[in-house]
């Protein structure tokens, strides 16, 4: 076997394992989206490599290479999830870089008749004392959303979080905004696990009141809730939580510990998804949905099973920095042209951490060049003073 066959990566023991390289799987395209299922994937913004992305600097985004990515989430039959935290929103990603990101993304997923929601919330300014601060906040962010064409991802809101004193407080703001919404929405809540400063989010930490108040709000504007988007990864929260919801009103999965079971659902309900771990195992994902669509359980089950262990090492603790992995996965598999990002983010993982990424993307066969793929991990890890 050569030395081009495989390659060493480095253990946190000191030792090393040998990846040998899998053959590339063709996998289909599937332009059209799903029947059975809604799918979002969370797309991540790729770096310029010449501009100043350093920790607390403006954003600055390649676009082409952001665009780009973008169109392969749409010919696996996903509809793009805009300005979310895998993102970096609250990361890097500051507000005039969202709006350019959501402006462009919804002219071309207009231009490709592809879905798209983007995110809205209040980070563009740092002045919020008040809740009614945090209301105008919003109708700021919906409006700028909504005049794009986009369908709005409501998100939540540090500013919220830090100004509520109780339930109330989020019912009232939430029915504000979803009183004055053109179309209906997705509700965005996003557990302490990926952002610790929404611990306690709809009045609450504990989570069974926090969800009574979150029911409480869907159910009394069901009209303009298409539906909520949950990422507290607690399955079985999820499934006693998408039971509870009101009919019509869809349960977007963003648990990307336990997504393949969640999705597939039960006798009586499923998940939909909006997922970051779907912007790493597309073309994967895509094949699974395509069969779920055709009734085929168990091409489902094969096709979705080897995507979980990635997911899983994407998202482990800290759960925050697991946009790191989803763009040195989009490097490696050559969509962009460097593994940089905004806000110097890339420095958040280590490198044990990216090296099993490697090996667990080649396992489940989605490195579409993986001699590219191989030349990459070997310059990096040399570069980072790991090579063998």
């Amino acid at each position: 076997m050569t030395r081009t066959d495989r390659v060493d990566i480095p253990l946190a023991d000191g030792g090393w394992e040998g990846v040998v390289l899998n053959e590339p799987r063709a996998w289909a395209e599937h332009p059209q989206p799903f029947t059975s299922r809604v799918a979002f994937a969370a797309a991540h913004v790729v770096a310029d490599p010449r501009g100043e992305n350093v920790p607390g600097a403006p954003a600055v985004v390649d676009w082409d290479a952001t665009l780009g990515f973008r169109r392969h989430l749409f010919r696996y039959g996903f509809g793009v999830a805009e300005a979310m935290d895998t993102a970096q929103r609250n990361m890097g990603l500051d507000w005039p870089a969202v709006q350019e990101l959501v402006r462009r993304s919804a002219e071309q997923a207009q231009d490709l008749g592809a879905r798209i929601a983007s995110g809205a919330g209040t980070d563009h300014r740092a002045d919020l004392r008040t809740v009614a601060d945090v209301r105008e906040a919003y109708l700021d962010q919906v409006g700028f959303v909504e005049s794009t064409g986009s369908q709005v991802i409501v998100m939540a809101s540090r500013q919220l979080a830090a100004a509520a004193t109780g339930p109330d407080d989020y019912l009232k703001v939430y029915a504000d905004l979803l009183g004055q919404v053109r179309e209906p929405v997705i509700l965005h809540w996003l557990g302490e696990a990926f952002d610790p400063q929404l611990r306690g989010y709809w009045g609450s930490p504990v989570v069974a009141e926090a969800t009574a108040t979150f029911l409480e709000l869907v159910a009394a504007h069901a009209d303009r809730v298409d539906g909520v988007k949950v990422s507290l990864l607690s399955a079985e929260h999820e499934t006693a939580l998408r039971a509870a919801l009101p009919a019509g009103v869809r349960l977007y999965t963003g648990d990307d510990f336990n997504y393949p079971d969640l999705i597939r659902g039960d006798d009586s309900h499923h998940s939909d998804a909006l997922l970051g771990a779907f912007a790493a195992v597309a073309p994967a994902a895509s094949a699974a949905l395509a069969a779920l669509d055709r009734g085929d359980l168990a091409t489902y089950d094969a096709e979705m099973s080897p995507t979980l262990p990635l997911s899983r090492r994407v998202f482990e603790t800290p759960t925050w920095h697991y946009k790191t992995g989803i763009a040195f996965l989009a490097w490696l598999c050559g969509h962009q042209p460097g593994f940089t990002m905004v806000g110097g983010l890339q420095s958040a993982r280590s490198v044990v951490h990216l090296g099993r990424l490697f090996a667990l993307a080649n396992d489940a066969r989605l490195l579409p060049d993986p001699a590219l793929a191989a030349h990459r991990m070997r310059l990096w890890l040399e570069s980072a003073g790991a090579a063998r």
